[in-house]
C-alpha cells in the first residue's frame, strides 16, 4: 500500500456562498493531518467572457491531472440541488476508484430521516410503494432501495462512508475530519 501524502478534495463546496472560506478550512485540516490538498479550481478567477467550452475542457483536464497526481480522494456526497450528490463529485469518485485510489466519503444531512436515498427522493419528488412493494417515484420509475445514504455504486466504492446529522449541511466539516482520520489510519497501516 502506498503512503498517502496528497488528497484530492471533491464536492460541491466550491460553488457555495462561503466557498473560499470552506476551501481554506478544508486545506488547513488536511495540512494539520499531514496531507497536501488538491482542490479543483471550478472556474475560479474566470470572468464571464472566459467561460466557454474551451475553458470547461481545460478545467476538466486540469482536475483529472490533479486527481491522477493524488494518492487518495475525499468526496463530499452531501445532497446537492436535489436528493443526490453533485454529479461531478460522483464522476470524480468513480474515476479515482478506477485509478485504484482509495476513496473516503461523507454526506451531511439535516435530520436522520434524510439518511437514506429513498427517503430523500420521496421528500423531493414524491414516491411510494407500488402493488408489489417496490418504491417508485412520481414518474413511476423504480427507486434504488437498499437503505443506503447514496446510490449503491458510490456507497460500496468508499473505504469509509460517514453520514453526519448537522444543522449546517453545506459547511459542516465533521465528516471531512472523520475521513481525514480514517485516511491517516489507512495510510499508516502496514
Amino acid at each position: 500500500m502506498k503512503k498517502v501524502e496528497t488528497v484530492f478534495l471533491a464536492g460541491p463546496d466550491g460553488w457555495g456562498p462561503e466557498a473560499g472560506d470552506l476551501r481554506g478550512r478544508r486545506e488547513a485540516l488536511c495540512a494539520a493531518a499531514g496531507f497536501r490538498a488538491l482542490t479543483p479550481r471550478l472556474g475560479e478567477g474566470l470572468e464571464e467572457e472566459g467561460r466557454s467550452e474551451l475553458a470547461a475542457r481545460s478545467l476538466y483536464a486540469e482536475a483529472l491531472g490533479d486527481l491522477r497526481k493524488a494518492d487518495a480522494l475525499i468526496a463530499n456526497l452531501t445532497p446537492w440541488r436535489g436528493p443526490s450528490c453533485d454529479p461531478a463529485t460522483a464522476f470524480l469518485a468513480g474515476f479515482a476508484s478506477a485509478l485504484k485510489k482509495p476513496v473516503f466519503a461523507y454526506l451531511n444531512i439535516q435530520d436522520e430521516e434524510e439518511a437514506d436515498l429513498r427517503g430523500r427522493i420521496e421528500r423531493v419528488f414524491g414516491a411510494g410503494p407500488d402493488l408489489t412493494g417496490r418504491w417508485r417515484d412520481a414518474l413511476d420509475c423504480e427507486i434504488e432501495d437498499f437503505y443506503l445514504p447514496e446510490t449503491l455504486m458510490l456507497w460500496a466504492e468508499a473505504r469509509r462512508f460517514y453520514v453526519i446529522v448537522t444543522p449546517e449541511p453545506l459547511t459542516d466539516l465533521h465528516g471531512f475530519e472523520f475521513c481525514l482520520e480514517a485516511l491517516r489510519a489507512y495510510s499508516d497501516f502496514d
